[in-house]
Formats: C-alpha cells, sequence, structure tokens
C-alpha cells in the first residue's frame, strides 16, 4: 500500500491536472480517485472488494477543510462566520499546515491572540521550503480553520481574524 504522503502527492497531481479520474492497483490495494466540481475524492480499497459504489466519496482534507471542531483547531463560538470585520488568512500555497516552528513548540498563534500586520502565524511547507505566513492584518484570531499537519490548498482560508 502506499504511504500518506505518496498518496498526497498522487492527489496534488491529479488535482493539477486534466484528468477527471485515476485509478492504482498494486500487491492487492486499490486507489481511485476523481475529481469533482473542483475537489479530488480518494477512495482506498482491498482490489477484490466489489467497485465503489456510485454515491460521491468525501472529499480529502486536502480538498475541504474540516470544521474546526473534528479537526482539533480551536474555534470561538462568540464569532459569526460572515462578520463583516473577520478577515481571512488563506494559504498563499499549496503545502503542508503547521502552527508551530517545531513539533514540541508553542504555536505562533491561539484563539485570542493578538496579531500584527508583520506577525507570523503559521508556516505552509512546500518542496521541503518552510514558509512563513503573516498575519497581513491588525487584529485577533477568533478561529484556526486548519489541522496542524494538514495538506492546504491555494487560497484555502487559515485563520479568521476579528480586525481592529
Amino acid at each position: 500500500m502506499l504511504k500518506i504522503q505518496e498518496i498526497r502527492e498522487l492527489i496534488k497531481l491529479i488535482d493539477g491536472s486534466s484528468i477527471d479520474e485515476f485509478e492504482y492497483e498494486f500487491d492487492g490495494s486499490k486507489i481511485v480517485m476523481k475529481k469533482n466540481a473542483g475537489a479530488t475524492a480518494v477512495v482506498a480499497q482491498p482490489a477484490a472488494a466489489p467497485a465503489p459504489s456510485p454515491a460521491p466519496a468525501p472529499a480529502p482534507a486536502s480538498a475541504q477543510p474540516l470544521p474546526a471542531s473534528d479537526a482539533g483547531g480551536e474555534k470561538s463560538e462568540a464569532a459569526p462566520a460572515e462578520d463583516e470585520k473577520l478577515h481571512k488568512i488563506v494559504s498563499p500555497m499549496v503545502g503542508t499546515f503547521y502552527r508551530a516552528p517545531s513539533p514540541d513548540a508553542e504555536p505562533f498563534v491561539k484563539v485570542g491572540s493578538k496579531v500584527d500586520k508583520d506577525t507570523v502565524v503559521c508556516i505552509v511547507e512546500a518542496m521541503k521550503l518552510f514558509n512563513e505566513i503573516e498575519a497581513d492584518v491588525k487584529g485577533e484570531i477568533v478561529e484556526v480553520l486548519a489541522e496542524n499537519g494538514q495538506l492546504v490548498e491555494y487560497g484555502q482560508p487559515l485563520f479568521l481574524v476579528k480586525t481592529e
């Protein structure tokens, strides 16, 4: 069976290509990837199992952000999602989201943290390069939208900031 990193790489390659469906079968395992409205769905099953049902498969974390409560992120119940004063900090690239500079360090920011335009809020790793992402606004973090170690897409919201 493929390792999770190899599957993530396949997802990125399929997502960036014009291929709509991809099947990979090896050593008794089968992976089927299908694009659906800009998302890439991944289904892994034993090769001897029947074909996947026609119902659409759920998209992986790389294609759809998990709700913060399910993703292990932090969420503020007091902040409505569509408030005009909320600014989305989005990922400038496809990569792996990290909340802290190292696994044993404290996160750069958490819910309630005050940020300035040049405050580093996270790191997005792309092609072995660690890119520090800055807030670009002054305000307070009200919601963390991505899970540590999650594969994020270009333009995917990572944080909600209540601007001042």
